[in-house]
């Protein structure tokens, strides 16, 4: 029986949720991607709490008028803006099952330009 996207991509998250955990010191950078927008947020996952999020709804970022892609970048350089002032420098990042490459790879390095380390 063939898988369908979404069953692939929730096995992958799957995958990648075992070796990456967030801490206080050390969130998790989670990026959730869907045909028009991008999403980002930064999660401890041991009290389960969000420290904080960014996405191309934001005012910013969407009266921009960019293409997907760059949109993607403006919400790294967010993400990475919003953690500094919360008192973070390094996250892991959680692609989230999707592949690193795209829209994915360009808010990861919208991140890096922004300050954070992974």
């Amino acid at each position: 029986m063939a898988l369908s996207k979404e069953d692939r991509r929730q096995r992958l998250r799957y995958r990648i949720r075992k070796t990456i955990s967030g801490t206080e010191q050390r969130p998790r950078l989670a990026v959730f991607r869907s045909n028009k927008e991008i999403y980002a947020q930064l999660i401890d996952d041991v009290s389960g709490k969000t420290i904080t999020a960014a996405s191309s709804r934001d005012k910013g970022i969407d009266a921009s008028k960019v293409n997907k892609t760059e949109a993607a970048k403006l919400v790294g350089q967010a993400i990475a803006e919003k953690a500094v002032k919360a008192g973070v420098e390094t996250v892991s990042f959680d692609r989230g099952g999707y592949l690193y490459h795209g829209r994915v790879k360009s808010l990861a390095e919208g991140a890096r330009e922004g300050g954070l380390k992974f």
